[in-house]
Order: structure tokens, then C-alpha cells, then sequence
């Protein structure tokens, strides 16, 4: 019943917020994307949700196909208790809500997408990139001297960690995990902290980051009024979106996300394990892009904001998960390196596109797609409102996704040898 009665929150509450955003001004200058997060955050820290024990922590590590039977065994064994198998059930519907959200919302944010537009930023993207994987490894590395020898063993390995999941995503992290052999303890707590200090970082985008960066970078190179998502969060694009006229359109919009979803998926059965999610989201990117290109497809009014209230479901469903309760065994030295690392990576990657002259918009989605990967792309695109830097975004991501492991293992290995 708690799972079901969490599923409606997560699904309906966006309606709540829209219809607020809708309502009152003041709310709606805030933006739904940002009052969905801290919706999330309250969730999430206001500890009427159980969260999982450090042995059940342990042993999705090892087993992250794990079912319900499995943990049943587990209970039976006395080895946790009911109320971690409820914790277990919350985690699971998270994680099933995140990946249906964000695979069904790429194709739909893209089947309204202006392809003729991407090739005027395709040079600025490129660099932008180097100069963020850049700004990472340098970072990642720099903290790595400025830490090590101050209580936290095996510092390489948490090196190797935070080089994979900040250019490319938590497949990087659990594969790095893997690979290097890292304890379960110190994974936990490395993903924990990273949550939070992500939150703190999505935040700070999604709230004064444009403003600040405008201060250094250039703005975005298209007129404003061409790329805008006019009032994303409010009454124009949302309003009438359940009117027969333009229902029944986006119902087929939706048939068409759900097949380029299918494909994604049966593709990604036929690859290794560490590459499921690269090749879903590369899938569904390449799809969504095709399918635009087709009149009766591009022309379906609303498919953006229809992708957009998947987003805020999203937005809730992952903020809910930065839980301050699981900071059990604080190590703050990890916190703090963890901190250098996303947020000096940002500060280095605005420098050195402010030599290179990036725009204020391509260095934050940039960002946005190395420290946080593709899902949160479509998140601080429609909190800026530019719907164009989310392909260029998503496509750094993939690259992300496809390297992050080499890079955090080579990484870490030098590190070592040191």
C-alpha cells in the first residue's frame, strides 16, 4: 500500500505544481523544475521513508539484479529485516520511475527539435567537451595530492570513482566499482555524498547559475526568442494539453516514444552489461532525432511538455534519494574532495571557456552532461529555457558515458603508480 500510495505522489504531484505555477505568479517565477526538486529533497530528509541497512547496501552492490524472493531469503536468514524489504521496494520504484521517465521524455523533448539549428553549435560543443573532461581529470587529480594522506585509505580508487561518474554517470561509478575493487563502504559513502553535493549542484544551475555565468560568458549565439521555451513552467505550454484536439496527437507521440523506448531496450540485451545504458539513451537519442524529421511527428503540438512533466517526475523521484540519513560514518575529508571535484571542474571549465569564448548555455549543459549525465540534461535545459542545447548536451554525455570507464580506470592505475 506504501508503494502505491508513493507511485501516485511521485506520478500526480507534478499536476499540483503545474497547477501552482499556474495559479500564482510568485510560484511560477520559481519554475516547476526547481519546486519539484525541493519537493523531492523534503521527501526525501524528512524521515517518513525507511532507508536501507548497510548489509542490504552491501549486497545490491554485489547482486543489483536482486528480486523481491532474494530479499525474503534474506529476512528468513535474519540477516535484515521486513523493514529493509520495504526500503528495498521503495528503491526499486524509484529506480523503474527514473528510467521509464527519462527514456520515454528524450524522444518525446526531441520530436519537436529544430535539426537545422544543431550544426551552429556543433564547433563550440566539441571544445566545450574537451574542456570539460579536461577541467574533471584535472580537478579529480589535483585533489587527489591535496587529500591523500589525510585518513582515507585507498584514496586512488575513490580518484578512479569520481573520474567515471563525473564524465559519464553511475553506470560508470558501479562499473569503476567493479573494476577497481573498490569496499562497499567506501562506494556507498562516495555515492551518498555525491547525491548530495549534486543536489546542491543542479540547484545552483537551475536557480542564479545563468545569471552568474553571463557575468564571465557570452550568451547563447541563436536570438533568445528563437530558443526560449516561453513560460515553460507556466500557464501557455502546459494549459489545454488534455483537450481532445491535442490529446489524442499526443497520444500517438507517446506510441511512437514507447516503440523507439522498446528498441532501446531489446538493443541494449544484445551488448555487455557496463554498456546497457549507453546504448539505450545513444538508441532513443538517435531515434528521437530521426523521428523529428518527420512532418506528421514534428508537427504533434505539446510533445515537449509532455516530455517536460516526465522531467519533474524525474526531478522528484531522484531528489527524494539524497537522504542525510544515510550519513552514517561522515568522512569528511571524502565530502570535501567530493565537493572540489564538481565544483572546481565547473569553476576550471568556466575559465577556460571564457578564453575559448563557449557561451554561458554550452558550458553549463556541458557541464551538466559529464557531472550528472544525460537524464539531467533535459532538466537544466527546461530550467534555463533553451531547448536547443539538449541534443549538444546529451550527445556530450553519451561520449561521457562511452569513456568514463577507460578514462577513470587509467586514471586511477597512474594515480597508483605514483
Amino acid at each position: 500500500m506504501i508503494i502505491i500510495l508513493l507511485a501516485v505522489f511521485y506520478i500526480f504531484t507534478p499536476l499540483l505544481i503545474l497547477h501552482l505555477c499556474h495559479r500564482f505568479p510568485f510560484v511560477n517565477k520559481l519554475g516547476a523544475v526547481i519546486i519539484a526538486y525541493a519537493v523531492g529533497l523534503i521527501l526525501g530528509n524528512i524521515g517518513i521513508l525507511p532507508s536501507m541497512g548497510t548489509y542490504l547496501n552491501e549486497y545490491l552492490t554485489i547482486n543489483p539484479n536482486a528480486n523481491n524472493e532474494d530479499i525474503k531469503a534474506l529476512i528468513a536468514d535474519d540477516l535484515i529485516t521486513r523493514k529493509d524489504l520495504l526500503a528495498f521496494n521503495i528503491y526499486k520504484l524509484r529506480d523503474t520511475l527514473m528510467s521509464i521517465t527519462i527514456l520515454l521524455a528524450i524522444p518525446l523533448m526531441l520530436f519537436s527539435a529544430n535539426v537545422k539549428e544543431w550544426k551552429k553549435m556543433a564547433g563550440k560543443t566539441f571544445i566545450s567537451l574537451i574542456v570539460g573532461l579536461f577541467s574533471v581529470v584535472t580537478v579529480v587529480v589535483a585533489g587527489y595530492f591535496i587529500f591523500r594522506g589525510k585518513g582515507m585509505p585507498n584514496l586512488w580508487k575513490v580518484s578512479g570513482l569520481l573520474i567515471g561518474v563525473y564524465t559519464g554517470g553511475t553506470p560508470n561509478l558501479a562499473a569503476l566499482k567493479m573494476m577497481l575493487d573498490v569496499d562497499a563502504n567506501t562506494y556507498i559513502l562516495t555515492h551518498t555524498y555525491d547525491l548530495i553535493i549534486g543536489a546542491f549542484y543542479i540547484a545552483f544551475l537551475m536557480t542564479v547559475g545563468q545569471k552568474v555565468f553571463h557575468r564571465f560568458l557570452p550568451k547563447f549565439p541563436i536570438p533568445l526568442d528563437e530558443v526560449k521555451i516561453k513560460d515553460l513552467d507556466g500557464k501557455d505550454p502546459f494549459w489545454g494539453i488534455l483537450r481532445r484536439e491535442k490529446f489524442y496527437p499526443l497520444l500517438k507521440a507517446y506510441l511512437v516514444a514507447i516503440g523507439i523506448f522498446a528498441i532501446g531496450i531489446i538493443l541494449s540485451m544484445l551488448t555487455p552489461g557496463n554498456l546497457t545504458m549507453v546504448v539505450v539513451i545513444l538508441t532513443i537519442t538517435t531515434l528521437g532525432i530521426l523521428a523529428s524529421l518527420i512532418p506528421v511527428i514534428n508537427r504533434i503540438d505539446k510533445t515537449f511538455e509532455s516530455g517536460m512533466y516526465l522531467i519533474l517526475i524525474f526531478s522528484i523521484v531522484v531528489a527524494s534519494m539524497a537522504d542525510v540519513r544515510n550519513f552514517a560514518g561522515l568522512t569528511p575529508g571524502l565530502f570535501a574532495y567530493i565537493t572540489v571535484a564538481v565544483f572546481g571542474s565547473l569553476i576550471l571549465n568556466v575559465i577556460i571557456n571564457k578564453i575559448f569564448k563557449i557561451d554561458a548555455d554550452t558550458t553549463m549543459i556541458t557541464s551538466v552532461g559529464l557531472i550528472c549525465s544525460p537524464p539531467f540534461v533535459p532538466v537544466i535545459a527546461g530550467a534555463i529555457g533553451n531547448r536547443h542545447i539538449i541534443v549538444p548536451g546529451i550527445t556530450v554525455g553519451i561520449i561521457g558515458y562511452a569513456i568514463g570507464n577507460y578514462l577513470g580506470f587509467l586514471v586511477a592505475t597512474l594515480l597508483h603508480a605514483l
